[in-house]
């Protein structure tokens, strides 16, 4: 991911009452770490995963959205999720969209996209 990525973002709130920005996908994930989301998810075709912990739709809620734009490579469109699981567990989950988009069920599309529009 290119560190000086800039463009549009999305924030969505959920449970937070404070807003927060960044500019960059850098910050964002660093800015959301020292807010206490740890863990580093990673995205899989029916759900997140960090080592050997495994989160389907219905065990994570999406507590803040931010969306990326490169300034001129498709490539660099990317999106911040932050993620808190039903267990409690917090953490950061960076997916590209557009060109360079994850594989994904319907379920899992329907679940981070509603962290878009809610």
């Amino acid at each position: 991911m290119n560190c000086s990525l800039r463009g549009l973002f999305l924030l969505i709130l959920k449970k937070n009452s404070a807003m927060y920005f960044y500019d960059t996908v850098t910050a964002a994930v660093n800015g959301l770490k020292q807010r206490g989301y740890t863990k580093d998810f990673n995205l899989e075709e029916n759900c997140i995963v960090c080592h050997e912990d495994k989160y389907h739709p219905e065990d994570f809620d999406i507590t803040e959205v931010y969306r990326y734009e490169g300034n001129s490579d498709p490539a660099d469109e990317a999106v911040v999720y932050a993620i808190e699981g039903k267990n409690g567990d917090k953490g950061v989950l960076v997916s590209g969209y557009g060109i360079s988009a994850d594989e994904m069920t319907d379920e899992m599309v329907k679940k981070l996209t509603m962290g878009h529009n809610e």
